[in-house]
């Protein structure tokens, strides 16, 4: 089952989130944190897909602060409006995840799953939040330039080697810097997880959604 809720965070911004439960008793919580495109198609899939895994998952709609019910395609016009809209909600991100995860955490342990900007974001939750029990970054952009924050959880990152955005050797220096976190890199490209994507990779996109799975199981149960 899932819906759309209203949550309000602890500056008292009222934001909405797209909410998907677990068939049976949920195994522990997962927030999904969005791209520069918003709580869209593909955001939601992500979310119902972990969901059918036995988790209770969220994911907070993190444009609202500046614009309501943000879903960008993943053109040069979404590129351009998400970008723009990242910059203006990237500070006080963390406190709409903050509340996301007090909602799930009725289920037990949380974890963080980010995607592109969602992935910086689970970063930087990860190294600020004492309730969150592992965090899980997709292709997240800020990550090498922030290495030198500490994960207060367990940490596992993915990235991809052809992505020009976030460049190989940046990567390599993030994980000598941090070999406490987990670092996988992929012969692909930004963005590779998603199906809408031109970029999407499935080969890449599965192994890393079993090392994912694997790392939920081992932090969270």
């Amino acid at each position: 089952m899932n819906e759309i809720i209203e949550i309000t965070a602890k500056d008292n911004h009222q934001f909405s989130a797209y909410i998907s439960q677990p068939s049976g008793k949920p195994k522990a919580g997962i927030v999904i944190i969005q791209e520069i495109f918003g709580v869209n198609t593909h955001i939601k899939e992500v979310t119902d897909l972990y969901a059918s895994k036995g988790y209770l998952c969220i994911a907070p709609s993190l444009f609202d602060r500046i614009e309501k019910n943000v879903t960008l395609n993943y053109d040069e016009n979404g590129i351009s409006k998400g970008r723009n809209l990242k910059e203006l909600c990237d500070k006080d991100a963390l406190k709409d995840i903050e509340a996301s995860i007090s909602v799930v955490s009725s289920a037990g342990k949380v974890a963080v799953i980010g995607y592109c900007w969602g992935g910086s974001l689970s970063w930087r939750i990860g190294c600020e939040a004492s309730n969150l029990s592992a965090s899980i970054c997709y292709y997240g952009g800020d990550i090498p330039k922030l290495k030198d924050l500490e994960p207060k959880c367990k940490v596992l990152t993915h990235f991809g080697e052809l992505d020009k955005g976030i460049p190989i050797n940046d990567v390599k220096i993030f994980e000598e810097t941090r070999p406490d976190v987990l670092t996988y890199t992929y012969p692909a490209d930004h963005g590779f997880n998603c199906d809408h994507r031109s970029q999407y990779n499935k080969t890449c996109a599965n192994i890393a959604f079993e090392r994912t799975l694997k790392f939920l199981e081992q932090n969270l149960n």
